[in-house]
C-alpha cells in the first residue's frame, strides 16, 4: 500500500510559479512510476507529467515548456515545478503512483493522493 500526500498548491497570479510536492510513504516507493494529473471543474482528469523509477520523464504537450517533474528517491518525494502559470492551469492536482512502467492513463494508476488546489488568477 502506498500513501501519497500532496502539498504546495495555492492561489497565484498568471505568469507566476508554484512547486507541488508529493510525499510517498511506502517501502520501495522509489521503484514506482509517479505522475501528476489534474482535474478542472466539469472536465475529465488529465495527465500532466510523469517520471519513471529510473528518472525518465514525459509531459503533456500543453505543459512541457513550462512544467518540470522530478523525484528525490532518498526522500520518497516527487515534485512538479510549474512556471508561467495560466488561468487554464487552474485545477485540482493529484499525485499518482503505479508499479511498472510510466503510463499516461489515469486508470493505470493504483494509488492516488487527495489532491491539492491550484488557482491561477488573470
Amino acid at each position: 500500500q502506498v500513501q501519497l500526500v500532496e502539498s504546495g498548491g495555492g492561489l497565484v497570479q498568471a505568469g507566476g510559479s508554484l512547486r507541488l510536492s508529493c510525499a510517498a510513504s511506502a517501502q520501495h516507493s522509489d521503484t514506482y512510476a509517479m505522475a501528476w494529473f489534474r482535474q478542472a471543474p466539469g472536465k475529465e482528469r488529465e495527465f500532466v507529467a510523469g517520471i519513471s523509477w529510473s528518472g525518465n520523464t514525459y509531459y503533456a504537450d500543453s505543459v512541457k515548456e513550462w512544467f518540470t517533474i522530478s523525484r528525490d528517491n532518498a526522500k520518497n518525494t516527487v515534485f512538479l515545478r510549474m512556471n508561467s502559470l495560466k488561468p487554464e492551469d487552474t485545477a485540482v492536482y493529484y499525485c499518482a503512483a503505479k508499479s511498472g512502467n510510466l503510463q499516461v492513463g489515469a486508470r493505470e494508476y493504483h494509488y492516488w493522493g487527495q489532491g491539492t488546489q491550484v488557482t491561477v488568477s488573470s
